[in-house]
């Protein structure tokens, strides 16, 4: 009798282990799919994560949860969530920001003070959702996803709010790639001013190297170096709003908030790729595993998402948004000018 319990016991381990990992591995399929299909022309110009979300949504819509799965999933969508942001420390060369100075950097810091600032303003008028909002805000004043799923847990906003800013922030970023390549030649800008501009205020990486790619390689540079200081305010800000949040919490006791340790894995990263002798390929083959872990992560987010709520909650924080990325291209346009 003993030997039988003992063994249901141990075959519900092993199927919880299985389903764990397939979990897991589901998320990487699905990440996987995503990568394939942004090959193609047309699919290309949105990236592989915004794919490997839409194909979370429609599995989700078409087949419903796979509730036997939750586990595997949610370990992609929070833990794998974390490390790919520690990965993506690995992009970032802080002696190549920081030999720029100052003159870069306060420019990167009114860019992301702008990108919060006026989302959140346009969202409290339209009474947007106010995570979703906030999240936007960050991801469009400082690198898009990275920047979302970093500050999502700290504000502790739900998996469907952060897949959602996720796959807003990255058809916004492509529209205004599209228009910035579009716009380049009628544009008062030389090209590294141009380089400049892109990097100052556009959401993604991939979206700063795509539109600056026209203008020349000096170009590209300038824009990835713009881009990269506004990456490396990340920390900082994150720190601002764990004290925000803290304050907050003398008068909503419910309001404690973690310590995110995963930032400093993410400081620790930009430290080794910047200051260790660690060969480029190794770097590239870092950031190719960063993306695939953050495009799994965002699959798990995006098996969350309900389609029938998004009109209600997304329409005012997207209008807020796209409110902030005009006045961002300003501004910015500006910035590089003077």
């Amino acid at each position: 009798m003993k030997k039988t319990i003992l063994q249901d016991k141990e075959d519900v381990h092993c199927k919880s282990r299985l389903y764990f990992t397939g979990g897991i591995l589901f998320t990487f399929l699905l990440a996987g799919a995503g990568y394939l299909l942004a090959v193609l022309p047309g699919v290309s110009l949105v990236g592989p994560m915004i794919t490997a979300i839409l194909l979370a949504v429609s599995y989700r819509h078409v087949f419903g949860y796979p509730e036997h799965l939750r586990e595997g999933i949610q370990f992609s969508s929070k833990i794998i969530l974390r490390f790919a942001i520690i990965l993506f420390g690995f992009r970032l060369n802080l002696e190549q920001i920081l030999g720029e100075g100052l003159n870069l950097l306060w420019k990167d810091a009114v860019v992301i003070f702008l990108g919060l600032g006026v989302t959140l303003f346009m969202a409290r008028v339209l009474r947007g959702n106010f995570n979703l909002s906030f999240l936007l805000g960050v991801g469009t004043g400082v690198c898009g996803a990275a920047a979302i799923a970093a500050v999502s847990p700290i504000i502790k906003a739900d998996e469907e709010d952060t897949a959602t800013g996720v796959g807003i922030i990255a058809l916004m970023g492509t529209m205004f790639t599209l228009l910035y390549t579009l716009l380049l030649p009628i544009l008062p800008f030389h090209p590294d001013q141009y380089g400049m501009w892109s990097g100052l205020s556009l959401h993604e990486l991939a979206h700063v190297a795509a539109a600056s790619a026209p203008a020349g390689e000096d170009a590209v540079a300038l824009a990835l170096l713009a881009k990269l200081g506004r990456v490396l305010l990340l920390v900082p800000l994150c720190f601002l709003i764990i004290l925000w949040r803290r304050r907050k919490g003398h008068n909503e006791s419910s309001s404690k908030v973690a310590f995110p340790w995963f930032l400093v894995g993410f400081v620790a990263t930009c430290l080794i790729g910047s200051y260790m002798a660690i060969p480029k390929a190794m770097i590239e083959n870092l950031g190719v595993a960063s993306s695939f872990l953050l495009a799994s992560a965002m699959v798990g987010l995006g098996l969350n998402i309900h389609i029938g709520s998004l009109k209600e909650k997304a329409l005012k924080p997207l209008l807020a948004m796209l409110t902030a990325s005009i006045v961002l291209a300003v501004v910015s346009g500006w910035l590089v000018l003077i």
